[in-house]
């Protein structure tokens, strides 16, 4: 029996792979990753810098991990609904293997190769905990609301212990050696920028990341998740995204250390997840409509000075703007921060949410389209569970909250690091003095704040209840 293992963006590992290690046990084992330029065209590669960089170290980490199992990753430029069945055919495969993918283009992809094919084409689950379409209402219904999503899947979801990574695999037959294929691409034959600050990718990193996270900021995670200024949080969405690990080893490790509350928000966030997952497969028109129906046409306003402040990082909100050079700077954001600069932009800017979805999914490392839409359409109050639409974070009580003494906004806006903690949030309100000793000229070294909160506020909520007709 000879299997083609066809490598995606997301199963980037070689623990807890399914098609490898079944692959491996079944006879001659064949490992490939196509060059698809759906995403590695330098135009298109340019549109996700931050992510593209990850997932070039993690295939080169893929690429020696299994030629130091003993096998080799042929690596083929070309489209994947040509390439594979093209493969399949020349090397005379018995069937291929893959993890299943939740977008619809993912989906329709899979449904061209599997048509194209003449042998058996076996997707295995891998993306999530549980198989999506597999947690229903009563009534065999998909989920709107989390929390009863989250009890039908403490009831219903069997997950099992993670595959060890295996040991020695087959050596590639000889055929398939003598097959054209090219290195890894580098981030400069790609046309892109190297940043420094972006997370490395790699199977061994993501481990060490989750037992950092899990000796120490794991046992805490209930209290400091959302503070903005300390490292609360696990640093595994990249991780997850392109499956350098997999979320059943992180589900199983959290079982194994963790306890009480902090196991429990945990693993909360995690079924979170899986919520968005198992959401845009039962709903993929999400990609492109709002969840809430009502929402449809809403008022929103162009405003190009707006979007500019915001995307740069100068709309004289110290959190909005750290947050938007976080992004820029790094491909990450905390989460916290996402909610209120995805806040204001929707509500104190009243700008299309769907723009700062398309913005945020082109810089984010972890920029994973299931959860990416599910953020943004929550935080505009049309998704799926959304927050209530009169629901307005206010930028600067958020950051006196979750960034107590300033030290987020510090390390992004650094024209205000000598702001005292009392200040940093509304330097705007500072006295002259202050403003002086901190080396701060407002409307010069930092902007005033574009909008004031109470009337941004007010104006959304005008424009909400008028299109949504409520009281």
């Amino acid at each position: 029996m000879r299997t083609l293992v066809w490598f995606r963006g997301k199963d980037l590992r070689v623990a807890d792979h399914a098609p490898l290690t079944e692959a491996a046990a079944g006879g001659e084992l064949i490992c490939v990753f196509v060059l698809d330029p759906f995403f590695f065209a330098s135009d298109r590669a340019a549109e996700l810098p931050h992510r593209m960089q990850f997932l070039l170290s993690s295939l080169a980490s893929l690429e020696k991990n299994l030629a130091h199992a003993g096998s080799k990753l042929l690596i083929v430029p070309g489209r994947s609904v040509e390439v594979i069945p093209a493969l399949a055919e020349q090397l005379r495969v018995d069937r291929v293997f893959a993890h299943r993918w939740v977008e619809p283009f993912g989906r329709e992809r899979d449904r061209r190769v599997a048509q194209a094919l003449r042998v058996p084409f076996v997707l295995y689950e891998g993306e999530t905990l549980a198989a999506p379409g597999s947690i229903r209402t009563g009534a065999q219904q998909a989920f709107s609301v989390f929390s009863p999503f989250a009890r039908a899947f403490a009831k219903v979801a069997q997950i099992g212990a993670p595959i060890a990574a295996p040991k020695r695999l087959p050596p590639p037959p000889a055929d398939a050696l003598a097959t054209a294929t090219v290195a890894v691409p580098t981030c400069a034959q790609l046309g892109l920028p190297d940043n420094p600050r972006v997370q490395s990718g790699g199977e061994r990193q993501a481990r060490e990341r989750l037992d950092a996270f899990m000796a120490a900021a794991g046992r805490r995670y209930h209290d400091a998740r959302d503070r903005m200024d300390v490292a609360g949080t696990s640093r595994l969405s990249a991780d997850l995204k392109f499956g350098t690990l997999s979320v059943r080893t992180v589900w199983a490790r959290a079982q194994a250390t963790l306890t009480g509350d902090a196991l429990r928000v945990f693993c909360n966030e995690l079924i979170w997840r899986e919520f968005a997952h198992h959401t845009l497969f039962d709903r993929p028109e999400l990609l492109t409509r709002t969840f809430r129906a009502d929402f449809a046409g809403f008022p929103y306003r162009h405003d190009a000075e707006g979007w500019s402040a915001w995307t740069q990082g100068r709309t004289g909100y110290p959190v909005v703007d750290a947050s938007a050079r976080q992004l820029l700077g790094c491909g990450f954001v905390h989460n916290r921060a996402r909610m209120i600069s995805a806040s204001f932009l929707t509500k104190h800017l009243l700008i299309d949410f769907r723009l700062g979805e398309a913005h945020y999914l082109k810089w984010l490392t972890d920029g994973d389209w299931a959860q990416n839409v599910a953020g943004w359409q929550w935080s505009a109050g049309c998704g799926c569970d959304a927050q209530p639409y009169f629901r307005v974070f206010n930028p600067r009580l958020q950051g006196e909250r979750f960034d107590p003494e300033g030290d987020y906004v510090r390390a992004w806006v650094p024209e205000l690091a000598k702001m005292p903690a009392k200040y940093i949030h509304c330097p705007a309100e500072a006295p002259p003095d202050v403003l002086r000793s901190a080396g701060v000229v407002l409307g010069e070294s930092y902007p005033r704040p574009i909008v004031a909160h109470e009337a941004a506020r007010a104006r959304f909520l005008a424009a909400a209840k008028a299109h949504l007709g409520r009281p």
